[in-house]
């Protein structure tokens, strides 16, 4: 089938659906508007080149895929060009996002004429790792599935605007909070000579949870800037429940520290590494 799908911004996440989208024969556009050089890069490495905000707006789908904190701004710079647009794209809001977040977005686009659709995305970027999953919710949620034509794989949900959003972030809140969870208590018991005995025994008795946050820790170190947000998002989607809401506070705090420490002195990374390492199965 013949589409223009509009994926903003190019960063893995969406770098690796633009490609799958174009194996799949549709026309990709993109925004490079006040990215990064690096950025730049890889879109062009995939492909890409930078398209205005008018023509983005005449696309079929819009796909947003940026961080937590730039969602609704997106939304807003893109409500112009979507208001003057003869043709309407479908908005795909596609973020890390709580509830109330993605109702202002939605607001936000359906001021323009646009339709909005309420995204999640759930797994690895699109590739050798394997394939995310793309939850759709919202009224207009069954157009999209017609991305599953195109290479992605696709659930649309019998839910409105929010719950492709609240899945994710339940989701988010349990793969990446048992990641979190367990390198502060790794850094609690290093820190108190235990990590011998604390790694024995998950050896022992919880050998799979183990052999995932194996795996799981060191790939959390580079993520830990982009994870904070996320996890204030998850914060503020557990609003009203203050106990639930302080757990997601007191992670986004820990991966602040955590990305600091990557970028600095790395010695609690170091200690997570000697924590991890003795569980290497030999060449």
């Amino acid at each position: 089938m013949s589409s223009t799908i509009a994926v903003i911004a190019p960063g893995a996440m969406g770098v690796a659906i633009a490609r799958r989208l174009m194996e799949g024969g549709a026309t990709v556009l993109t925004s490079l508007v006040g990215r990064s050089a690096a950025t730049v890069r890889r879109a062009a490495a995939a492909g890409l080149t930078g398209s205005d905000d008018d023509a983005i707006a005449q696309a079929d789908v819009i796909l947003s895929v940026v961080p937590p904190s730039q969602a609704l701004a997106l939304a807003e710079r893109l409500a112009g060009p979507l208001l003057r647009a003869s043709r309407k794209a479908i908005f795909a809001d596609c973020n890390a996002v709580n509830v109330d977040t993605v109702r202002r977005i939605a607001s936000v686009i359906a001021s323009t004429g646009a339709s909005f659709v309420d995204g999640g995305i759930i797994g690895p970027p699109p590739g050798p790792a394997g394939d995310p999953t793309v939850y759709f919710s919202g009224e207009p949620a069954p157009m999209l599935a017609m991305l599953g034509e195109l290479g992605l794989k696709i659930r649309v949900m019998a839910a409105p605007v929010g719950g492709a959003s609240a899945l994710k972030m339940s989701y988010a809140g349990i793969n990446k909070g048992v990641t979190l969870l367990t390198a502060a208590m790794v850094l609690g018991a290093t820190r108190a000579g235990a990590a011998d005995a604390l790694r024995a025994e998950l050896l022992e008795s919880q050998p799979q949870l183990l052999a995932r946050v194996a795996r799981s820790i060191p790939d959390m170190y580079p993520k830990a800037d982009r994870w904070g947000p996320e996890m204030e998002e998850i914060a503020a989607f557990l609003s009203d429940d203050p106990a639930a809401r302080r757990i997601f506070e007191g992670m986004a705090a820990l991966c602040r520290h955590l990305a600091a420490d990557q970028a600095g002195e790395r010695v609690e990374i170091a200690d997570l590494n000697a924590f991890i390492a003795p569980l290497a199965k030999p060449a």
